[in-house]
């Protein structure tokens, strides 16, 4: 499909369809979410992600690096335009756009997938946007199935949470907004572990290779009590005594990263 025309005004009906994607209820009341930036556009184009449209400035697609992803957005099913800086800035969530956004499509929630992974995150009222997308990158690079998101945790397609990914949302089975129920049925079966500060082993003492469901609570307050009863074993990880507890993201990639270790035999 060609680019279509340019957007001029930001009073324009895509335009204002666009920024009211900041919403989270609008998110996923029409089932889309938006990707900023020249990288992650070109890597949702890379892993076929299903784009809706997407939108570029005239300098943009003169550059450099810009002119081959504009080419592929323009052949690509999804509508292209070319709008002005000041209706891509009115656009986006971030201070300085880098010149191209992409409207998204929510993959549907792969149920049957999630119960079939045996490597499952299930993070319970994480609510900062970094530390959340840090979390969906880690899970791409040590091979998790899936991720669980209760209903407290910050929204996973939230632009924050997005641009902080860089590229998971494309290449991740993303399960958001799940109640205790529906939690309990798609990791039964597994054994979940409950990283907490007090966990009785440590992660080179856990057996990693069997199908499990790693527990991770919020960074104000760890996890709350139905990941407690949830849990049948519990992780920390040891530290120096004068140390402070670890920020959610790092904790997290230490022990998935001793999950991909002995799972690959390294």
């Amino acid at each position: 499909m060609a680019v279509l025309g340019t957007i001029t005004s930001t009073s324009n009906p895509r335009a204002k369809d666009v920024r009211s994607l900041h919403k989270r209820r609008v998110r996923y009341r029409t089932e889309r979410y938006l990707i900023e930036g020249q990288r992650l556009v070109a890597q949702a184009l890379a892993l076929r992600s299903e784009l809706a449209s997407s939108f570029f400035t005239e300098e943009f697609a003169r550059s450099p690096q810009g002119e081959p992803l504009v080419a592929a957005l323009a052949e690509a099913e999804a509508p292209a335009y070319q709008v002005t800086p000041q209706v891509l800035a009115h656009m986006s969530d971030t201070e300085t756009p880098q010149g191209v956004l992409a409207v998204a499509r929510m993959p549907p929630p792969d149920l049957a997938a999630a119960r079939a992974a045996d490597l499952v995150v299930l993070l319970d009222e994480v609510r900062d946007p970094g530390n959340l997308g840090t979390i969906l990158r880690t899970c791409v690079a040590t091979g998790v199935g899936a991720v669980l998101l209760t209903m407290g945790c910050v929204d996973a397609y939230a632009p924050k949470v997005v641009r902080a990914g860089m590229g998971a949302h494309a290449a991740l089975r993303i399960v958001p907004n799940l109640e205790w129920a529906a939690i309990g049925h798609l990791v039964d079966g597994m054994r979940c572990v409950l990283a907490d500060i007090h966990g009785e082993h440590t992660p080179w003492g856990l057996d990693w290779t069997a199908p499990t469901a790693l527990i991770v609570g919020s960074e104000a307050h760890g996890p709350g009590p139905e990941a407690q009863a949830l849990a049948e074993e519990s992780v920390r990880l040891p530290m120096a005594e004068d140390a402070e507890s670890l920020n959610v993201a790092v904790a997290t990639a230490v022990l998935l990263f001793e999950a991909y270790r002995q799972r690959h035999a390294l």
